[in-house]
């Protein structure tokens, strides 16, 4: 049976049929990731680090900023699992702030604040913020939000603060309710340990907010049944944090006949997104994901969300039909167009890809491509793709097996941070000739 893109734009259930009956479709879709190997474009073979921490690419050099368990202030270390970041100028032209999260439930570093700044005190997670000069000279941090749980993923927003978001529905001993975002002013100014429940309770990863309508695009982290792709259209349409405060509308997206993304594995498939209103969107009763059933589309594992060239980047780390899901492959990675309401499949790693388990992601200023940090089996890459979106080796975690998170540029692009997770829990500067890019 022959399935093509052109039947799956406009075959709706018939041609999602198409896609579960065809079996294999390696033979037939040929654009994948399989066979990459990074050295021929890029930025070139990775350089074993004589330190054994982190290879790179000839050229390129990293520095250690902020390592887990370093001592802050009196009885204040920085605390564990290190995760999502973002950057934001401070007008100074030498400095920048980073506001970083902090995946922990109820162990680690715990994260400790003034009474200010705590949502929950019987949680351990939260965000901290560095302020940098020169772009990798650590010049201060402190912890900017604590008592919130379970801080993965989050984003920026385009009135300079960040949403970090909780990657839970409640652990035990929970003394308040989880699964919420919060925002973080980097500034300092206005932080309140608030959640920003309009936007929903669930097992939250992600978020990356179009700055010309304020719609915010949220990943969801989850199984029994798997998450889901929403967005939030505030009602008030103000650029500060009052947009968000004030409600608004959450949706749900799916396409129609497609119940599982997994079924698409040919980059460039465009497939027209429908969007359906929550219910429930504080889960009072049930967990938003259990009040719809089949006709939404769902996937495993949805991951990093970033917003870059017009579009809401997202990825799926993995889907594994011994799991449940409708087809088996090793990463996605997706884009929805606002402008043309359509998802489309950018990458894939599929089951013999070098790479896999792609997670935080960030949009490169450099060939038009991304960097996706891997969460995976094996060694440990931050993967870059071209403009073409041919994928790269970019950096090796030589150290252990940690995954890679917290992916994003300065605001002039010059330098990357990223975080090996644990093992201990570090953040990377990175600097190098990116405009040589290749391919």
């Amino acid at each position: 049976m022959s399935v093509t893109r052109r039947g799956v734009m406009k075959g709706g259930a018939v041609g999602a049929m198409s896609l579960a009956m065809a079996g294999s479709l390696d033979a037939i879709f040929q654009t994948s990731a399989v066979a990459d190997t990074g050295e021929a474009y890029g930025y070139g073979p990775l350089v074993p680090d004589p330190k054994g921490v982190l290879d790179l690419p000839k050229g390129f050099t990293y520095k250690e900023l902020s390592v887990e368990g370093d001592t802050i202030s009196d009885g204040v270390r920085v605390p564990g699992r290190h995760d999502a970041m973002g950057t934001f100028p401070t007008g100074n032209g030498n400095e920048l702030l980073v506001v970083r999260n902090h995946e922990q439930t109820t162990s680690g570093v715990k994260t400790v604040a003034a009474d200010e700044l705590v949502y929950d005190p019987e949680a351990w997670g939260g965000t901290t913020t560095l302020t940098l000069r020169n772009g990798d000279e650590l010049r201060s941090q402190y912890v900017s939000l604590a008592g919130t749980s379970t801080n993965c993923a989050g984003g920026v927003t385009p009135w300079g603060t960040w949403l970090t978001c909780e990657e839970t529905e409640g652990f035990g001993g929970e003394s308040k309710s989880h699964g919420w975002v919060f925002e973080v002013d980097p500034y300092g100014r206005r932080t309140k340990p608030e959640p920003l429940k309009e936007m929903g309770r669930f097992a939250h990863e992600a978020v990356c907010v179009d700055p010309h309508t304020l719609t915010a695009y949220l990943t969801e982290d989850a199984s029994g049944p798997f998450g889901m792709f929403y967005r939030f259209r505030p009602r008030a349409h103000r650029g500060d944090y009052h947009a968000y405060m004030q409600g608004g509308r959450l949706e749900v997206g799916y396409i129609r006949g497609v119940p599982d993304l997994s079924l698409i594995d040919e980059p460039g498939t465009k497939l027209h997104a429908r969007w359906k209103a929550i219910p429930d969107k504080y889960a009072e009763q049930t967990p938003i994901r259990e009040q719809f059933g089949d006709e939404i589309t769902r996937t495993q594992k949805l991951e990093g969300c970033w917003w870059g060239h017009g579009k809401a980047w997202f990825t799926a780390s993995y889907a594994r039909k011994s799991s449940g899901a409708a087809r088996d492959h090793k990463g996605q990675v997706w884009t929805y167009d606002p402008r043309t309401n359509e998802f489309e499949l950018q990458l894939i790693f599929k089951t013999d890809s070098r790479f896999d388990s792609p997670d935080n992601i960030v949009v490169s200023p450099y060939g038009g491509g991304v960097i996706i940090a891997e969460d995976g089996d094996g060694e440990q890459h931050l993967v870059g793709t071209t403009k073409d979106n041919k994928p790269f080796a970019f950096a090796r975690n030589a150290a252990n097996g940690s995954e890679f998170c917290g992916v994003t540029f300065s605001p002039d692009g010059r330098t990357l941070y990223a975080n090996r997770q644990s093992g201990p829990g570090v953040t990377f500067a990175i600097t190098g000739p990116w405009e040589k890019i290749r391919g």
